[in-house]
């Protein structure tokens, strides 16, 4: 099991500081990284922690995984590889 951590299902009105609160009550919270919308800069509902060890991580996704967050249940599991993206070759508007 990894250190780092996929959190989903966040109310838009979610902040970095309160997501590393709500876990830090728990665990030891290395880092938050709440993904937003490069053009408004609004939260897209989902983002990533980083636990201090990987038996932090576990704890914080039995505990927390499902709990309530302004209403709505939380995502909590083990954050996947990012996958490789293309180069973006062949889009509409990329440069060549």
């Amino acid at each position: 099991m990894g250190r780092k951590l996929y959190v989903g299902n966040l109310p838009y009105s979610a902040t970095e500081s309160a997501l590393s609160d709500k876990f830090a009550a728990s665990v030891t919270v290395e880092s938050v990284k709440l993904i937003t919308d490069r053009g408004t800069g609004q939260s897209k509902g989902f983002g990533f922690i980083e636990m201090a060890s990987d038996s932090e991580a576990h704890a914080a996704i039995d505990k927390l995984n499902g709990t309530d967050y302004d209403g709505r249940p939380m995502k909590v599991n083990e954050a996947r590889p990012q996958e490789k993206r293309s180069s973006g070759e062949g889009r509409i508007g990329a440069k060549r």
